[in-house]
């Protein structure tokens, strides 16, 4: 008689070898805008899939049989509650749960959709058949390798629609996050000038300075083709430039998820130009996914390390997410006395480095 073990091992193989249906039907979901339809001002009422269509699609048209496909898998790993009925022939009705919810667009007008919209964009999809070339020749990136020749920020720069994406994509995670941090970190205080690395539409620094009185000057600090398409916002200046050359001056400097997507030499650089920009007692306040020292099966571990996939294979072969000593070390290497990690968020942390 077959090992149970062995066939549950052959279960999870055929589980992984599918598990591109998950990302993807999350993706159909996002641009069919199913959870706006669902959630209906809050009441989260279940629907049956031809009542979820007739409100994203009036015109009549559309299949729910399609669509429940989709919505009872996305069931199984927790963006939707299944309700079924107990009269026959039995009907499966949709609600949204917490997860679900994270789909849903709030009064700004932002949600984390576009974040699942942004990872799935052609020239994305594109190099993912190619993450092994990563290991092959780490010189160039998989995304490069597959859109000839290409870099993933060149393509945003030329690209309007997939700039404007990649900000509200940026925008929809960051503000859950920087309300965690405003709520459990002080290191603002004190701070008049504050500069906002790789700040995209400036979101971040707008809810800072909308907390920190203190803080008189904000400089959001991008690329000038991204600056270029920021909204005008009281007490931030945008100001374009390249961070591998020079950083505006400040009494601290704050950035989020860009260290991230370089090499350790590019971070050393980054990070001496950060030192360079701040007076003796100012502070480098980074953001970054730290990845934990044992591997596990948590939801945490496994976002942290399939993000440092997603670097590797889209951005920078050698970009990726870092351990807290890495960062620690790259720290120091770059001139920084003293330095500190704090844990706030479940995959974002805080780490301050003061000169």
């Amino acid at each position: 008689m077959e090992k149970q073990e062995d066939n549950n091992a052959r279960l999870a193989i055929m589980e992984l070898a599918n598990m591109i249906s998950v990302p993807m039907s999350l993706n159909a979901v996002v641009r069919l805008n199913v959870a706006d339809a669902i959630w209906q001002k809050g009441s989260n009422t279940p629907l049956l899939p031809s009542e979820i269509l007739s409100s994203i699609l009036p015109s009549g048209t559309g299949d729910p049989e399609n669509l429940q496909r989709i919505l009872r898998m996305l069931t199984s790993y927790g963006v939707f509650n299944e309700h079924i009925s107990l009269v026959e022939p039995a009907q499966r009705r949709y609600s949204l749960t917490e997860i679900g919810k994270t789909l849903v667009t709030d009064k700004n007008g932002l949600s984390y959709g576009p974040y699942v919209l942004q990872h799935h964009q052609e020239e994305l999809m594109k190099a993912w058949s190619v993450v092994h070339e990563a290991v092959v020749d780490s010189s160039t990136e998989p995304f490069v390798k597959a859109n000839d020749g290409e870099t993933a920020y060149g393509i945003y720069g030329k690209k309007p629609e997939m700039n404007e994406l990649m900000q509200k994509a940026m925008s929809g995670v960051s503000v859950p996050f920087m309300k965690g941090v405003l709520e459990n970190y002080d290191g603002f205080n004190g701070v008049e000038r504050l500069v906002d690395v790789g700040g995209s539409a400036g979101d971040c620094l707008r809810m800072i300075i909308e907390k920190y009185d203190n803080i008189k000057d904000g400089v959001n600090f991008d690329l000038p083709e991204v600056v270029a398409k920021a909204p005008k916002i009281d007490g931030v200046t945008h100001v374009g430039g390249d961070m591998f050359n020079s950083i505006p001056k400040g009494d601290a400097i704050f950035m989020k998820w860009v260290l991230t997507t370089w090499t350790d030499e590019e971070v050393k650089r980054i990070m001496i130009n950060c030192f360079k920009a701040i007076p003796v007692g100012g502070k480098l306040i980074a953001c970054e996914p730290v990845l934990p020292n044992h591997t596990d099966d948590s939801h945490r571990t496994r976002a942290l390390l399939e993000g440092d996939i997603f670097v590797m294979t889209i951005y920078r072969a050698k970009g990726k997410h870092r351990t807290e000593e890495e960062y620690h070390q790259l720290g120091k290497s770059a001139g920084f006395k003293s330095y500190r990690a704090i844990y706030i968020d479940y995959f974002y942390t805080i780490l301050e480095f003061t000169k």
